[in-house]
Parts: C-alpha cells; structure tokens; sequence
C-alpha cells in the first residue's frame, strides 16, 4: 500500500508556528521542495515558486472542490472573470478613492496619538482594515465587528484544518453579503453607485454575475483585503520602531515610502503561501511530484531567497525590486495591488507625518501570528 511521500517537515509544530520566517529559511536551504500532510507540497525556493507561476497548465489553481472566483480558476475561464475585477483597480479607481483613504488614515493615526501607547493590532491596525475594506465596497460601519469576529474564526479555522467549519464561516460570509445585495435591490435607482452595487450589474458571458458568484468574489476580496492590510501595518511599524534612522529618514523623504514598504514587505511577508494542484506528474528541485498533488507557494521563503537578494534581511529597496513577489507574480498576480499599495502609504505617510517617535513598549513582549497568518499578533507600542 503506497502511503505518499515521507514528511520532510510539519508545518504547525510550535518551533515553525513561533519563528515562520526563520524556520521558512532553513527549508529553503536544507529541504527547498518539502512534502508535509498538512500542506502537501511545499516550495520554498524563489527559482521553484516562479517556475510554478508561469506553468498555470502544470500547476493549476482549481484546488478547491468550492467554486472560488478567479483565485481558484484557470485560463481562459480566468482571463474572463479576471478582466472584469481589474477594473476596480484602475488609476482612476484609486485616484477616486483617494480622499476617502485618506481620511480615515487622518482619524485613525488623530485617535493613535490621543492613547499615545496601546497594542497595535487589536487598537489601530485590524480597525483600519476593516474600516478601509468597508468603505471602499460601500458597507455600513456596523458590519466591521461581525466580520473581525468573522477573521478570526476563519484563521482558526485555516490552521486547524477543519474543513466544516470553513464552510459553515463561508455561508456566513455570504449571508453578510446577500444582506448588501438585496438591500441594493430594494433600493433600486437610489441606491448608492458603490464597488458592492457596481458588481450588480456586471456582465459574464452576456449575463449578469449570480449572487454567488459575486459572494466569491467579495470574499476573496475581503480575506486578502483584512488579513493582509493588518498585518502589513504591524510589519512596517515594529520595523521602523526597531529602525529608528529609517523612520526619521523616511519622515525626511516620504516620497522614498513606496519603494521602502515593499521592501520592508519582502523581507517580513504579511503573505505566507497561496496553493495550486499538479495536474500532471513534474520534477522540480530534485523531488518527483504526482498529479493531484497539492503545491503550496511560499511566497516568504521565496522573498527571501539568498541566490536572489543576497542578504534577506538587508534593507535595500532598490535591490531587485522586479523579483519582489509581494503581490505574486504572473496571471494571478494581486489585482488589488493598487489599492494596497495605496492604503499603505496614505497610512505610512500621516503616522510618520503627525509622530515624531513611534518604538515598541519596553518589556513587553510581541508576539509573532501563527500560520496562515504573517506578521503579528500581539504589538505593543508607543507614538508621540
């Protein structure tokens, strides 16, 4: 009887879930393609994770019995939903929605000085994201708690593997949003022209999208949005509280921002992994993969990767920024790359602009986000 591969390592064992980048490294350099029950598959070498990028007909991203729309599909019924979502994210998208970002970075930092010390990622960085990701789909304040709570369940749920529950929190999710929707129907010609009523009226070959359809979409929207905007904020703070010539040197020169989060961004991913399924038997680095295998892309590891950054934790943001896989890379590259990007330097930019010291609580302990998860989860610190 032919049990599968040996497990070269166990991803959810506590030295891996207390130190992810670092235990990340050192499979890339001792094990770089690595077979675990819970993962599958997993490549962790910049070279690998970009060779199953560009081969979407060897590694597929239908690897879920679960209709996901586009993340878990294919070209061309991909291309055709693909083409539909990237307009949301369009110059003149975010040029529009500019001032509304901004805004809600003036509140939200006013409000970070009032306390002057609290924990970050229950204080300021989860609010903001769910704050942001309301207004840009043109939902009402009182959905920011239910789907906290709704985040965190499904983290849990993530790590845990309890495929049950995900489906349970994924009915949930789309209750939320079936709420949104007929709301908008009932409200007809008056209701509001937002990002949730525009999806509406958008059109697959000749029809209209289905609701469910349209719950995938903002689903994946709202899980990529949410986990990774917090964390990102997390990520940027603690660096530049352990980096305080950067943080001065950054309120210097705010238009070096861009290129400074991304960097920042590679060298601690808010992003750990994305998957995708062989759909034929492939060799890759040295290790024989079967079809129907699950893959997993780590996008930490592979930021990381000495053979292409050198030193992974040099800062140096004009260093290969090409090959920085942030927001992925190839067909299902990010679409919401602006918007993030943008959401992060408007933020960046107000916190650096209205502190002059921005460090992390002495003896008090930060305490890293567990898988599948990136950054922090516990970060206390002190602006003035």
């Amino acid at each position: 009887m032919d049990d599968g591969p040996k497990e070269d390592w166990d991803p959810r064992a506590p030295a891996v879930l207390d130190d992810a980048i670092a235990a990340y490294d050192r499979m890339r350099q001792e094990c770089p393609v690595a077979y675990s029950k819970y993962l599958g598959w997993s490549l962790f070498r910049h070279a690998d994770v970009m060779r199953a990028v560009a081969d979407h007909e060897t590694f597929s991203n239908v690897v879920s019995s679960h209709r996901s729309v586009p993340n878990s599909m294919d070209p061309p019924e991909h291309t055709r939903y693909r083409r539909i979502i990237d307009a949301y994210f369009t110059v003149r998208q975010m040029s529009e929605f500019e001032p509304v970002c901004r805004d809600i970075a003036d509140s939200m930092v006013d409000s970070l000085l009032a306390q002057g010390e609290l924990e970050l990622m229950s204080g300021f960085s989860r609010p903001f994201a769910l704050r942001i990701q309301c207004a840009f789909m043109g939902w009402p304040d009182h959905l920011q708690e239910p789907l906290n709570l709704w985040v965190r369940r499904n983290h849990q749920a993530t790590l845990a593997g309890d495929r049950e529950v995900m489906r349970q929190l994924a009915d949930e999710f789309d209750a939320y949003i079936r709420e949104q929707l007929d709301m908008r129907r009932r409200c007809a010609a008056q209701g509001p022209p937002d990002v949730t009523g525009r999806l509406q009226r958008e059109k697959i070959d000749g029809r209209v999208l289905s609701d469910e359809e349209i719950f995938s979409i903002v689903r994946n929207w709202t899980v990529g949005e949410l986990g990774t905007i917090a964390a990102s904020v997390g990520i940027l703070v603690h660096y530049l509280a352990e980096q305080p010539l950067l943080q001065q040197a950054l309120r210097q020169q705010p238009g070096d921002l861009p290129e400074a989060i991304d960097e920042i961004l590679r060298i601690h991913a808010p992003l750990v992994s994305n998957r995708r399924q062989t759909t034929r038997d492939v060799e890759i680095g040295g290790r024989r993969i079967k079809a129907g295998e699950r893959v997993s892309l780590n996008w930490a590891a592979a930021n990381r990767d000495p053979e292409v950054f050198g030193n992974p934790d040099d800062f140096q943001p004009r260093r290969k920024r090409e090959q920085n896989l942030l927001y992925g890379a190839g067909l299902h590259v990010c679409p919401g790359a602006p918007l993030a990007r943008m959401e992060l330097r408007l933020l960046m930019d107000t916190l650096l602009r209205k502190t002059r010291r921005i460090a992390l609580v002495p003896h008090q302990a930060c305490e890293r986000a567990q898988f599948p998860a990136g950054g922090f989860s516990r970060l206390p610190v002190v602006v003035s």
